[in-house]
């Protein structure tokens, strides 16, 4: 298959490109699996090899689960946790303020209360800054903590665990952030990231912190087994908290392929039950009466456990989580949706003050680089992201504090955010930093601010030159009208769950006529039907697309052939059983060809 384009922009700016794929590798998925064309392409430019489209389509935890002590230090973590529980040792945790930090937190808390041990708990508040803090260990010491584990943090924090490790504690860390070279001195360190990491099984390092964790209890509840500990109690059914794992691991925006694929296929099953009084209340509270999806984690459900962290009360998503009083847990979830709300408007204001900075000042980098002294630090991460949507360049976004300023970067393919955030910090331009390819947080002091936007603009030019970047939209196929069909939409959903890595697949629909385009709701939403020469026929909608060039193209196209590019889903509204296209963008008429 393939599609000839002119080289020009679609109607929103944007060039498309079809994703490349083995074509003979496609055809002998289709042949061997009896799947579509297009789910085969897809396959196969995903690079999922004949042996693994199995445990793609239908993942399961007894086929991708390795043995947890494949990761260094994780026996060793598993024995120590182990005796903790067995002696019943006082158990401290220290978590992040994220997602990944409030679900990981919740799993391994609500394992050890299913077998005796109540653990002391730190979320640290943003003002504290990320990770563990002399203070928090100062405080377990003070209440007789025999054992500190550190989640979705602690790698880096040198300083902080070794004199934890110098007051009396065994520190184990349980993490998946980029490492350095050296590790604590401290009693274990499981990381997938660690350099010294074999890998043997390679989607381990694509493991968000709660997957991590959620290893570490298997490994653990496999040595409580082994030591007879279960002979006069009930064993705690670990599947129970899948719904937390994938839960964090979605909103983390890891891979969504091996191990992770199975966490959140099998944890959507188990949240669709509703067992977790937390997620429940959060459920109804949000107004989410369908089955979850991968959606919902990451677009309703997270941004409201995250808002705790921003702008509230950062151990609230943990307690609500955890929680066992349906009444409490609906007082939680109404503040959270609370918090939420009030992380929007600070996020607009903050959003519109940065956007008034770069269009209102020459720029000499191909970054977006803005930074304010009354900006919340708890929004910065998503106007980073906004901003790299609006612009198409890596973003880096500051909140001046009194005592330093934190920043929050966002990335786009080319730049590695992590090692630029690290090499500044080797340089002694950042004082603290860290995080992923596309993602990272740092600090610095005020005064080093112009040096780092000479450093991250010099970074960045070197990689992606001065020419203006033009942003690429992805199709994974091209298909007529008439292949939109029922049975298709229902085959393209068995490539669920949908995120980073295993993005919902776009399809190209070329040279349809646009008919009965109308304006719905209050949000600049279209409706509209598609249809192509061949006959075929589909209801098509554009989300807050109205005000663009390519709505203006779908509400006045007159008849006149466009191209549209989008995502193709059942529509099983009021328990009919059709099918909706939903339009990304729109391409004029051009001179290309299908074959």
């Amino acid at each position: 298959m393939s599609l000839e384009f002119e080289n020009t922009k679609s109607l929103n700016g944007n060039l498309w490109r079809l994703v490349p794929a083995d074509e003979r590798q496609a055809e002998l998925i289709a042949q061997r699996f009896g799947l579509s064309p297009l789910v085969s392409r897809i396959l196969a430019a995903r690079r999922i090899k004949e042996s693994e489209v199995n445990d793609f389509l239908t993942p399961k935890l007894q086929n991708l689960m390795p043995n947890p002590f494949v990761l260094k230090d994780m026996e060793k973590a598993a024995k120590r946790i182990a005796q903790a529980v067995v002696e019943q040792q006082k158990v401290a945790i220290i978590g992040d303020y994220d997602v990944d930090g409030a679900t990981s937190t919740s799993v391994l808390r609500l394992f050890l209360e299913s077998v005796g041990v109540e653990p002391m708990i730190h979320i640290p508040e943003r003002d504290e800054g990320y990770g563990p803090s002399k203070p928090a260990v100062d405080e377990f010491v003070k209440n007789g903590a025999n054992l500190l584990i550190t989640v979705d943090c602690g790698t880096t924090a040198f300083e902080v665990l070794e004199y934890a490790v110098s007051q009396g504690l065994d520190v184990i860390v349980l993490d998946h952030h980029e490492a350095e070279v050296r590790l604590p001195k401290i009693y274990a360190v499981v990381n997938p990231k660690r350099l010294d990491e074999e890998n043997s099984v390679e989607y381990l390092k694509y493991m968000a912190a709660v997957g991590v964790v959620f290893l570490t209890i298997v490994a653990i509840n496999r040595e409580l087994r082994q030591q007879n500990f279960y002979a006069d109690k009930a064993e705690p059914n670990l599947m129970n908290w899948l719904d937390l794992v994938a839960l964090g691991t979605v909103c983390d925006v890891v891979p969504l392929l091996g191990l992770n694929r199975a966490y959140v296929r099998q944890g959507l099953k188990v949240m669709a039950q509703q067992n977790n009084p937390g997620l429940k209340a959060l459920f109804e509270k949000a107004g989410i009466t369908d089955a979850p999806s991968a959606y919902h984690l990451g677009f309703v459900l997270g941004p409201r456990i995250n808002a705790c962290g921003r702008v509230g009360d950062a151990s609230l998503g943990n307690k609500l989580l955890c929680a066992k009083d349906a009444f409490l847990a609906e007082n939680m979830a109404k503040q959270l949706n609370d918090f939420n709300d009030k992380r929007k408007e600070i996020e607009g204001y903050v959003l519109l003050k940065a956007i008034e900075i770069l269009e209102g000042t020459p720029q000499e980098y191909p970054i977006a680089f803005v930074a304010g002294d009354d900006w919340h630090q708890g929004v910065i991460g998503i106007v980073a992201g906004k901003l790299k949507e609006r612009y198409n360049l890596p973003s880096f976004v500051m909140s001046i504090e009194s005592d330093e300023v934190k920043g929050s970067a966002r990335s786009v393919p080319g730049v590695d955010l992590g090692a630029l955030v690290m090499a500044a910090k080797e340089k002694g331009i950042l004082t603290k930093g860290g995080g992923h390819t596309m993602a990272a947080g740092f600090s610095l002091n005020e005064d080093k601010i112009d040096e780092f936007r000479k450093f991250a603009g010099e970074y960045v030019l070197e990689r992606l030159g001065k020419e203006a970047i033009v942003p690429v939209v992805e199709a994974d196929g091209v298909i007529d009208v008439s292949g939109a069909t029922v049975e298709l939409a229902e085959e393209l959903s068995k490539l669920e769950p949908f995120g980073a890595q295993n993005n919902e697949p776009r399809i190209i629909l070329p040279q349809v006529k646009v008919s009965k385009a109308t304006l719905v709701g209050s949000g600049g939403h279209i409706r509209c039907f598609l249809s192509s020469a061949s006959g075929g026929n589909i209801k098509a909608m554009a989300f807050r697309m109205a005000d663009t060039e390519a709505g203006m193209a779908l509400l006045k196209s007159h008849g006149t052939p466009l191209s549209v590019i989008g995502t193709l889903r059942p529509d099983n509204w009021m328990g009919r059983r059709g099918v909706q296209f939903i339009i990304e963008d729109v391409k004029s008429s051009y001179n290309g060809h299908l074959e």
